[in-house]
């Protein structure tokens, strides 16, 4: 019983079990890929003349 209380809890474990991390990480990660998506569009564009 005192080997398990000593064992480190594994990295992803602790990064899934915190709740406001995971919804920090759901709308900043679409965000961030819209702004990126957004200028691909934009520099796509062709120049008028």
């Amino acid at each position: 019983m005192a080997d398990m209380q000593n064992e480190e809890i594994p990295f992803m474990q602790r990064v899934l079990d915190n709740h406001f991390l995971l919804l920090f990480l759901g709308i900043a990660v679409p965000t961030v890929l819209y702004i990126v998506w957004g200028i691909m569009e934009i520099i796509a564009i062709p120049i008028a003349k």
